[in-house]
């Protein structure tokens, strides 16, 4: 097809420069008609002002939901292989994670943080079960995938006339069709269809910015359709698909069409942004905006200084210019008494904003003040993998209220995620509640023979520096469970356990290693691999366990069993199994001996000597530690979590295989590479430490 060159595509340098110096905007999309459209005071704020909204917990999963379809299509674009389901909900969940505590949007239903993450996680996931499984709508049709969220800026030619400003839009896809044509692919998630008459109009500006942007920037790959395709969460109790599918065909007379409906509001969208002496009507009755967040904005340009705002340096002298006339008409006839008045009572709804200079301790009084919370952070005590805040509380102030602004307060300090802990702190003889940051000080605690305790087997340095220990002779701490997901330094804690146990005089380690891990990397230990071999070894020892209960003896055996759970699983099953050999049953017709396979015994299964171990070994000298990465209650149950009385756990995925683990969150937001936590009898609550490590 042949591309119509905008004449304003050839402006270069200090004439493109002072050409932009004429509008308040440098660019213009098809979201930005729609809003001013909408709501002209809304428009100011989002694309002059450049304010961001809050989202909602709906707009967030929408987001996310996006995110997933682009893992879908890219892969299914460079493999020719489908994502699966649990792919795409990895990658919308991190996208539901990045969100800043303080750009959530609360409501009636979703009045915290913590339930607008609830929110959009269930509404992502419904998203993607429903294309996962209506799929077919989509691809059916799809020969080949040509590009998947596609950025433009381009100068555009609409209705004939050159648009003065580049267009900026993003494809969410573009495809070759069955029969050789090519489509741009919209993705809609939505609470309701959209009704297919308003569709048709209100799809029509949209299909044709799409169309003229991809063109523009492909002339050889001309679109023939625009599909708009609506995912909708909430389930249709009739059974019908939750999929719909909407096609706009671009034929020669529908474009000239469209592109004159599209005209008239991007006229309007220029002409506005030309005149810095334009005024943006608000409307009240405008559905998608948020009021309160609007009348907080129009208050700010009637009292706030011009820097105050994210505006670029190139646009402040015009915006400035705008703020002096909407200042001037406004407050010609008001008394000085109201002017001062208004500003006293708009200070307590403007929203409060964290100072580049504060230190991280201001910022988190400050943000703990914003939602009327009094608190001072008293100490700042650095560790290797973690900075603790100790905080005094205000009389009054609930613990469990400081708890639910954890997003806010690492938002503020600029860190993934904040703990604080359910109890208070002791230091110095003084109680505190501690708030734990992430961080990485650059330097590695090594493991040094100089923290062992006699039989106090080191595990690492808490938050006060104080050494994190467990003791193999106290007989309420005699086994240790330790889960942490890859790269947490589950198996660094564990090389690390052993050299300590053979400093403190344990000759015996046996190790259980179903994954091959620790394969030459641990002279003079007994390792044992081959699931046929662990069995018969963990029925040896419990063999050996109940003769010492006969002798007497209590010498002391390390039992370390790797990745146990898979271990297990791959097992026989049950609490007893048959032992099974043939048997010679008698005579055939020629007089040969005749043989069958018959049971001709029972003994315990893995799962079962090991219980019998742990329960019965700690008074022998046993002392097991049994390490998986899988933090799941069919692996750790509430029998195994009685047997191992010292549960450690490094960084895991999410915040409920913590509570697996230790019956509380907080281990998913451990900074990985040795940072763990430690639940024993011999520590009042949850420890925080950095492990050691051992090369």
């Amino acid at each position: 097809m042949n591309q119509i060159i905008n004449k304003y595509s050839l402006l270069r340098g200090d004439n493109l420069e002072e050409h932009f110096s004429n509008f308040l905007i440098d660019s213009w999309s098809y979201s930005g008609i729609a809003t001013f459209a909408r709501n002209e005071k809304e428009f100011e704020r989002r694309y002059i002002y450049r304010e961001l909204s809050r989202r909602s917990a709906t707009t967030v999963a929408g987001t996310a939901y996006h995110a997933a379809l682009q893992l879908y299509f890219e892969h299914l674009r460079d493999t020719g292989e489908e994502a699966t389901i649990a792919e795409m909900q990895e990658v919308a969940f991190a996208s539901i994670d990045e969100m800043n505590a303080n750009d959530w949007k609360l409501g009636k239903k979703t009045p915290t943080v913590e339930k607008c993450v609830e929110a959009a996680t269930k509404t992502a996931t419904a998203l993607i079960s429903n294309f996962y499984k209506e799929r077919s709508l989509y691809t059916s049709d799809i020969a080949k995938v040509i590009a998947v969220e596609v950025r433009t800026n381009q100068w555009l030619v609409v209705n004939g006339v050159d648009i003065p400003l580049p267009c900026h839009g993003q494809l969410d896809l573009v495809v070759e069709l069955n029969d050789g044509r090519r489509a741009i692919i919209d993705h809609k998630s939505k609470s309701a269809y959209t009704d297919d008459n308003e569709l048709a109009y209100t799809g029509a500006k949209q299909a044709i910015v799409y169309a003229l942007s991809w063109e523009d920037a492909n002339p050889t790959l001309p679109i023939d359709e625009v599909w708009y395709m609506e995912n909708k969460h909430s389930t249709n109790k009739d059974g019908s698909p939750q999929l719909k599918k909407m096609v706009i065909v671009l034929d020669a007379d529908t474009r000239r069409l469209y592109e004159a409906i599209l005209y008239e509001p991007l006229r309007r969208v220029i002409q506005a942004t030309q005149d810095p002496d334009y005024l943006y009507t608000i409307n009240d009755a405008d559905p998608m905006a948020d009021r309160a967040e609007l009348y907080d904005f129009w208050a700010r340009t009637l009292i706030a200084d011009i820097d105050d705002f994210n505006i670029p340096e190139s646009k402040k002298i015009l915006i400035a210019r705008r703020q002096r006339k909407m200042r001037d008409a406004s407050t010609a006839s008001i008394s000085p008494k109201v002017i001062t008045s208004f500003r006293k009572k708009a200070a307590t709804f403007i929203s409060y904003e964290l100072r580049d200079d504060m230190t991280p301790q201001e910022k988190i009084e400050h943000t703990l003040r914003s939602f009327g919370i009094m608190a001072r952070v008293a100490h700042v005590l650095g560790a290797y993998s973690s900075i603790s805040y100790l905080l005094e509380i205000g009389a009054g102030v609930k613990i469990a209220n400081i708890a639910s602004h954890a997003l806010d307060i690492a938002n503020a300090i600029d860190v993934p995620s904040v703990r604080v802990l359910p109890t208070l702190s002791m230091h110095e003889g003084k109680s505190y509640l501690c708030v734990e940051a992430p961080h990485r000080s650059g330097e590695t605690l090594m493991w040094d023979a100089k923290y062992l305790q006699g039989s106090r087997l080191p595990i690492g340095l808490d938050n006060f520096g104080n050494t994190v220990v467990w003791d193999i002779n106290n007989q309420s701490t005699p086994h240790m469970l330790i889960c942490g997901a890859t790269g947490s330094g589950k198996s660094v804690c564990i090389k690390s356990t052993i050299e300590y146990a053979r400093l403190a005089g344990v000759s015996r380690i046996i190790v259980l290693d179903p994954k091959y891990e620790f394969i030459g990397k641990l002279p003079g230990c007994e390792i044992i691999s081959d699931i046929a071999d662990i069995e018969a070894r963990m029925k040896e020892l419990v063999e050996e366990m109940q003769e010492r209960a006969k002798t007497g003896a209590n010498s002391k055996t390390l039992i370390v069993f790797d990745e146990f759970a898979d271990a297990v699983s791959s097992a026989r099953s049950g609490k007893e199994l048959d032992i099974k050999a043939m048997v010679v049953v008698g005579k055939d017709r020629y007089g040969e001996p005749k043989e069958e396979l018959k049971v001709i015994g029972r003994e315990k299964s893995l799962e079962e000597n090991l219980k019998m171990l742990l329960q019965k070994g700690r008074s022998l000298g046993y002392r097991i530690v049994a390490a998986t990465q899988r933090a799941s209650t069919k692996v750790i149950t509430g029998d195994a979590k009685v047997n191992f009385p010292v549960q450690v756990c490094f960084r895991v995925p999410k915040a409920v295989d913590s509570k697996v683990v230790l019956d509380e969150e907080g281990a998913e937001t451990l900074a990985g590479r040795g940072d763990g936590l430690i639940k024993s009898p011999e520590y009042f609550g949850t420890v925080r430490f950095q492990g050691f490590y051992k090369l």
